[in-house]
């Protein structure tokens, strides 16, 4: 058993101890505040069959509460929609937001173990950043997860995985991932 007081995430020894000086190096950063850093990874699943079943909520929320390690909120939607058959407040999807060591956790076992289990995975897209070095991509099947119980699934639903960093730039956020072994295929 890991003992809360001393565990610290692989990625986040891996932050202190390597990637802080490649990219002081790299960029040439006067001061170590500049350094970027990862901020948070807000995880999302948008179910659009809960217009039908508000039970695949509830479901979307236990896998994605069991993926993340920490309880998933569902999100509802903001406006009636009377073409999609939405209501306000109508239950529509799940989200949740990871700092600290569950983000560090988090990216550890989507870069090692969920990003290798896709079918047909030639890397992730180099191009998906925001301009403010926030980078976007999403995952078609969540079942990629060994979390998951693949005999357990009812449906499978597809996630989108923010990471945000405090770096100024995409070129800067791009190093830091890559530093990450984030698979980029460009």
């Amino acid at each position: 058993m890991l003992d809360a007081a001393t565990y610290t995430p692989r990625l986040k020894a891996l932050y202190r101890e390597r990637i802080r000086a490649a990219m002081k190096e790299e960029f040439g950063y006067g001061n170590d505040m500049q350094i970027p850093k990862l901020e948070k990874i807000v995880l999302n699943m948008g179910i659009g069959e809960a217009v039908k079943d508000t039970k695949k909520v509830k479901s979307a929320q236990e896998d994605l509460t069991a993926i993340a390690g920490q309880k998933a909120v569902i999100t509802k939607a903001k406006n009636s929609i009377a073409g999609f058959r939405v209501r306000e407040g109508m239950p529509l999807g799940t989200k949740v937001t990871l700092r600290g060591d569950r983000m560090y956790d988090f990216l550890d076992r989507l870069i090692t173990v969920a990003l290798p289990r896709v079918r047909d995975f030639r890397g992730v897209k180099g191009s998906s950043f925001d301009g403010r070095g926030n980078f976007a991509m999403g995952v078609k099947e969540h079942i990629v997860f060994p979390e998951i119980d693949y005999d357990k699934v009812d449906e499978v639903w597809g996630i989108d995985v923010i990471i945000c960093t405090t770096a100024k730039t995409d070129a800067e956020a791009k190093a830091l991932l890559k530093n990450f072994n984030m698979p980029f295929n460009s």
